[in-house]
């Protein structure tokens, strides 16, 4: 099994490869050389320098390597390869099994206008909008009046919370339908762009679901990812403390009647919108989430397992009724990033690394003590993974974890996750999307940082004027 990824997910990946006896190969960059994935596979290659369009996006050479090392699969974990179907393609022209979804699934969920078509005629509750391809102003201006404002201008093959921007009046309709549209040539190689009715102030639910290439598809519970900065989610928990049984059992219907219009296998994820009981399905990941882990301890299913178990032509070892969750969980993404600097990325050398542990506590990390993290790509160090029997007993642990967590030599944000678990409406569980702004929660965890420092360097300067009245007293004896 060859990983086409890096860090932790790699490290995931070939931990449950080794659990079912498959060697694994590692590819990486010149940046990546001394990683911790890079020392756990079987076999190694390099294919080129740091930046990600060099290395880890570079289809053929990854292809290459596969070939020259016969790899039977290829693993894209998420980001680079994971959602990228003229690389499954590639895969399945030279005989190599692409661990994820079939390449009609992929290109179906890759276009959100195409997706869209195809659920409103299977019948899935989706966001109100249209599923034309906007370019021409006036016309954009005409449907956002039909719908409504304010409106979203969305990115057709966008992800990862790019190509999205809300308009609120027809005077800001040209300039953002014209910054999108050339934000999504450049990033995505499609300027198609379409409009959904902005819901203001959702929770953001995603339903885990996976089947087998024999046509059985289940979910595997939810996940709330609300806690969100510029749509990039920060921190998940499940189970979601908006849903009821009722409502549960029929959004997780919705994702699996999703998944097989699609006619999906292997692992992905159904995201909702949800407000005031009313849900609206958003789009499906089709591949492994990264926070897939909270889902694997609320149920006691290796997600990577199943994947590489489906990849084999194996039927999955779970019926619905199987799924029985047990207990509350919570993920907290760890990153290298400084408070003190509108949380920019703080890539550099790890100078001290100490994991928590204990009861209910997992670490997916693909650091150590000494590792320099580089600064061509994402700035996660680690993901923070609690289980307890019930939430308020998993957010103490979670606290307790943070306190623990000690990373020095690089700027990271436990702070910002200190400061939501001790939030009160974190707390309680009344949180949306806009819970970071409304709450100033950045202003917080700036002001809890400078607190810190300020503590940590009272001592040190007690200490210093101790010294300095010592030596005056000792000058003047």
């Amino acid at each position: 099994m060859l990983i086409a990824n890096r860090g932790e997910i790699a490290v995931r990946i070939i931990r449950a490869c080794k659990e079912l006896g498959i060697a694994t190969v590692a590819v990486y960059s010149d940046a990546d050389k001394n990683a911790l994935f890079v020392k756990y596979a079987d076999e190694k290659y390099n294919i080129g320098p740091g930046p990600a369009s060099q290395s880890y996006l570079n289809k053929e050479k990854i292809i290459d390597v596969a070939l020259k090392c016969n790899a039977e699969g290829i693993h894209p974990g998420y980001g680079f390869m994971a959602e990228n179907a003229d690389f499954a393609k590639l895969c399945k022209e030279n005989g190599i099994e692409f661990i994820g979804p079939p390449v009609g699934a992929m290109e179906l969920m890759g276009s959100k206008i195409d997706s869209k078509k195809s659920m409103i005629e299977a019948g899935v509750h989706v966001v109100p909008g249209v599923t034309e391809a906007i370019s021409d102003h006036e016309r954009a201006k005409e449907i956002a009046n039909e719908i409504g404002y304010p409106i979203m201008l969305k990115a057709s093959a966008g992800g990862g919370g790019i190509g999205i921007q809300m308009v609120d009046s027809d005077e800001k309709m040209n300039t953002t339908l014209e910054s999108i549209r050339r934000l999504a040539k450049n990033s995505f190689g499609d300027d198609a762009v379409f409009i959904e009715k902005f819901i203001k102030d959702p929770r953001h639910i995603e339903f885990q679901v996976i089947g087998d290439k024999h046509g059985h598809l289940i979910h595997v519970c939810e996940r709330e990812c609300s806690v969100q900065r510029r749509h990039q989610k920060l921190i998940e928990e499940t189970p979601s403390c908006a849903l009821t049984p009722e409502l549960r059992e029929e959004m997780g219907k919705q994702a699996v009647l999703v998944a097989k219009t699609a006619k999906y296998y292997n692992a992905g994820t159904c995201e909702f919108m949800f407000k005031d009981g009313k849900y609206y399905f958003l789009e499906m990941n089709t591949r492994l989430q990264v926070e897939h882990p909270i889902t694997e301890a609320i149920t006691g299913i290796d997600l990577a397992r199943e994947q590489l178990r489906v990849a084999s032509g194996l039927e999955l070892e779970y019926e619905q009724e199987d799924i029985k969750p047990r207990g509350h969980a919570v993920e907290c993404r760890i990153n290298a990033e400084d408070p003190l600097n509108n949380f920019m990325p703080a890539p550099g050398k790890i100078i001290r690394y100490a994991e928590p542990s204990g009861p209910g506590v997992r670490i997916d990390s693909g650091v150590y003590q000494g590792f320099i993290i580089p600064p061509f790509y994402d700035s996660m160090i680690a993901k923070l993974i609690i289980w307890a029997e019930d939430r308020s007993r998993a957010i103490a642990r979670t606290k307790r974890a943070l306190w623990e967590f000690q990373i020095g030599g690089v700027r990271n944000n436990i702070p910002f996750h200190t400061v939501v678990m001790n939030h009160s409406q974190w707390v309680k569980g009344e949180y949306n999307t806009s819970f970071i702004p409304k709450y100033k929660i950045l202003d917080q965890v700036v002001e809890y940082v400078k607190a810190q420092k300020a503590q940590s360097s009272a001592p040190k300067i007690a200490a210093a004027m101790a010294g300095v009245q010592a030596y005056i007293s000792a000058s003047q004896g």
